[in-house]
């Protein structure tokens, strides 16, 4: 792997890092605390090339690769999660069209995705099916030139926001997963309907709700790719959501980091600001130490999908690395603070709620370490 950030990839990350600092950091707390969906944030996104990093060119995306695009989330996420978090989802979904889907899907979706004029979602989980995603029950039935969608999703990014669901339903239940199939849905598709927004702990700068499908006509041209594969393409997509949320978790770990950081410089007691005491010294290199390693990790699983190589066990290791960092990060953020730490007055609280999310989403990280644990044991002699 070469370490050497291109100039390419400098001038992204300086565009992000810009782009976070002016347009989302100033407002971050006031959209998290109203709850407020920020979507003309999105659209600025589309016009610097964000929201199309793993579109082709063709299409008119970035194509920047996995490990350029961990770069921009992680800036983006730095100032603010909630921003990050559902372009993440957005740019997985997107991917997934690019990959999977027919040329006709391609050129009807990806460039509007890519501008950001569609924002995507990904709708796989569901009551009775989260870390066991394989036991959906949403069904999909063929008649004429349309498939009838039925079945509930639960917790979906960006639900009641978004333009085009990606989702995962049953044309055949006697199969298991190989009757598995992936459908296009657009807003404003008959049946296809919203429950409320999910009261959450954090995060909610981006919306959360469950998608409803009743009777839900979708033009059987919005088929993914083929019928019985759709848990395929959502277990490759995972890989990269899982990527996504390890660093956008790293992000928001180096956010609570800075200021921290910032913190003990300027709080003094005893005479002196207690950055000069060791102990609050050694819990910041410790924690700048973490941020790091996870980092790295995300970059190594980055690196292997852009080389073509699977990445399965990398990526659910730097998920749970990474998110199981920054859970630590922000509480010991929270901890420096003191008091204050404990007050809405400061970002900090607002992280620390924010990193538990990270542990959850995309495969919990007991889920993560299922995955890992089997493929060590089973290259075990």
């Amino acid at each position: 792997m070469n370490f050497n950030i291109t100039e390419e990839q400098l001038a992204l990350i300086e565009l992000a890092k810009s782009f976070a600092q002016k347009e989302i950091q100033p407002h971050i707390a006031s959209w998290e605390e109203t709850e407020s969906f920020p979507r003309h944030v999105f659209n600025k996104t589309g016009e610097l090339g964000f929201n199309g990093m793993l579109i082709p060119g063709d299409y008119g995306g970035s194509e920047l690769g996995r490990l350029t695009t961990a770069m921009v989330l992680e800036e983006l996420a730095i100032c603010g999660m909630a921003i990050s978090g559902y372009l993440a989802v957005h740019n997985m979904t997107a991917n997934c069209v690019a990959t999977y889907g027919s040329v006709e899907l391609r050129r009807r979706f990806l460039p509007e995705l890519a501008t950001g004029e569609k924002l995507a979602a990904f709708a796989l989980t569901e009551a009775n099916a989260g870390s066991d995603a394989a036991n959906l029950e949403s069904s999909a039935e063929k008649k004429g030139n349309y498939y009838i969608l039925n079945g509930n999703k639960i917790f979906i990014t960006s639900g009641g926001e978004a333009d085009v669901y990606l989702v995962m339903a049953k044309t055949d239940k006697s199969t298991g997963v190989k009757g598995i199939s992936a459908f296009l849905v657009e807003e404003g598709a008959p049946g296809l309907e919203f429950g409320k927004k999910e009261n959450k702990m954090g995060f909610n700068a981006s919306p959360t709700r469950e998608v409803v499908l009743s009777n839900c006509a979708v033009p059987a041209s919005n088929l993914l790719g083929q019928e019985g594969d759709g848990f395929k393409y959502a277990m490759h997509a995972l890989d990269g959501g899982r990527i996504n949320t390890a660093i956008t978790a790293v992000g928001l770990a180096q956010g609570a980091l800075n200021e921290a950081a910032a913190y003990a410089r300027q709080r003094v007691q005893f005479g002196r600001p207690i950055a000069a005491f060791q102990g609050i010294q050694f819990m910041l290199a410790d924690m700048a130490m973490a941020v790091q390693q996870a980092r790295l990790m995300v970059y190594y699983a980055a690196f292997l999908m852009d080389e073509g190589k699977s990445a399965t066990t990398e990526a659910a290791m730097a998920k749970c690395a990474a998110t199981d960092t920054s859970m630590k990060v922000t509480t010991d953020a929270v901890q420096i603070f003191g008091g204050y730490g404990y007050t809405r007055d400061y970002p900090v609280e607002r992280l620390m709620r924010e990193a538990k999310l990270g542990q959850i989403v995309e495969g919990t990280n007991q889920i993560q370490r299922l995955v890992v644990a089997r493929d060590l044991l089973e290259k075990q002699p």
